[in-house]
């Protein structure tokens, strides 16, 4: 499972690295030290904490804007049946949910903690590494 740096995950739920350091210190972020002492943050772990910021009301991810054509982000929930799949990714304060098929979802090793970018053209979203 791919893990992450605090400035990586500050880049994904939007926030500045102080935040997530902070959030990591009250333990509502977990997070493990390497050896040399900095900080990581599994991903599995990552996507279920975006995935609590959003559905409380914490006004840090509170958003009245949209985002246009491309932005990066971490899956939070993957969701497959037979031949269609729906992502939903958590990108800084904005949740975005794409049905896509099974079998790019499978090819793409999308899962809860893997960082992707939504492409977003008209009504159409997808999903990229």
């Amino acid at each position: 499972m791919r893990d992450y740096s605090v400035g990586e995950a500050a880049g994904l739920l939007g926030v500045s690295a102080d935040t997530v350091r902070r959030w990591i210190d009250t333990g509502a972020l977990d997070a493990t030290r390497t050896v040399k002492g900095r900080r990581r943050i599994e991903g599995a772990a990552l996507a279920r904490f975006a995935q609590s910021l959003h559905d409380s009301s914490d006004p840090v991810m509170a958003a009245s804007e949209s985002v246009r054509n491309h932005f990066t982000g971490i899956v939070t929930k993957v969701v497959k049946d037979k031949v269609m799949a729906q992502v939903e990714l958590q990108a800084g304060p904005f949740r975005v949910v794409a049905l896509i098929s099974r079998e790019a979802v499978d090819d793409m090793e999308l899962v809860p903690g893997v960082m992707a970018s939504a492409v977003v053209k008209s009504t159409n979203v997808s999903i990229q590494l």
